[in-house]
């Protein structure tokens, strides 16, 4: 993005099982089994009020930790799904149940009645805001990198990767590619791979020195691997055409699906204010600081 200050990293699309799974469990349902469309289904009725009828409501996910994935035992986890269950139970929808799709699939999806809203800790994007409607920002994070322990470039921002002339690793298909080469990094310097493990192994091995990626990512993938000889450096905002880039992500549902998005957002900003959305985020590294700034709006992000 080029306008001041709101966009954030276009999380890598990763293809993963279709596949339905409930949350806190492992029952698979049918991948393509289909709820009710976008303002009311085929049984009549609006999403919400079937979800509420029904007790339960189906997700999207991407399978990426720590947003929303499947764990080692086949539950569906993460912030996204974490939050949307605490705000789904308080509205009247007891029961999650999730399918997993590659990270460029989850809107199409959504918009094909696979599933009524979408949990994987999306950016809210202009491009994206065309597509679908969001929530209001449910975090926000800033970027940092992946680097050798003790840092010893001493890099803490994209233009330090360019002046230092360091080989950087980034996500395929991630914004972050941008940025760098918005700073300088020249594009034979910037490596693109597939999924966080892949950057990780990029700098173990020396192959890049640094892997940028948001700062909640980076240290939950660090912790994962105690040891492997890499730290995480302080997070900063990064800039796109001299102007600051916003990092904030939301929940997605379809656009005529108004009155299902109006009575999340308004138990999410409730959630946001009691607690609660502390208590669900925070085994997956978010912390108080992750909380959107008040006139962080979706307005906003959809209109940079």
């Amino acid at each position: 993005m080029t306008q001041r200050g709101w966009s954030r990293r276009d999380f890598i699309r990763r293809t993963a099982t279709a596949g339905a799974v409930a949350l806190g469990g492992g029952t698979l349902l049918g991948a393509c089994q289909a709820t009710g469309g976008g303002g009311g289904g085929a049984e009549g009725g609006s999403v919400l009020e079937q979800a509420r009828s029904n007790g339960s409501i189906r997700i999207g996910i991407a399978g990426e930790e720590p947003y929303g994935f499947t764990d080692a035992g086949g539950a569906v986890t993460g912030e996204a799904p974490s939050v949307a269950k605490v705000v789904l139970q308080a509205i009247g929808i007891a029961e999650v149940q999730a399918e997993q799709v590659d990270f460029g699939s989850l809107i199409p999806a959504l918009n094909a009645n696979r599933y009524d809203m979408v949990c994987a800790g999306m950016n809210i994007t202009p491009e994206r805001c065309g597509q679908a409607a969001f929530s209001i920002p449910d975090y926000s994070a800033l970027t940092a990198f992946l680097v050798p322990t003790g840092n010893p470039e001493q890099v803490a921002t994209f233009e330090d990767i360019a002046s230092k002339g360091l080989p950087l690793a980034v996500l395929s298909a991630a914004v972050e590619q941008g940025y760098a080469e918005s700073a300088g990094v020249p594009a034979g310097n910037i490596s693109a791979f597939d999924d966080q493990n892949a950057l990780l192994q990029a700098v173990t091995s020396g192959r890049a020195y640094a892997a940028a990626l948001t700062d909640i990512s980076l240290k939950w993938l660090a912790g994962k691997n105690p040891d492997a000889g890499v730290e995480v450096t302080e997070g900063f905002t990064p800039t796109e055409n001299g102007e600051p880039v916003v990092s904030a992500g939301g929940f997605v549902f379809r656009q005529a699906d108004n009155d299902l998005r109006e009575a999340f957002n308004a138990e999410l900003q409730k959630a946001h204010e009691d607690g609660r959305w502390l208590t669900a985020a925070s085994p997956f590294g978010f912390s108080e600081a992750n909380l959107p700034a008040a006139d962080l709006t979706t307005e906003k992000l959809c209109a940079a």
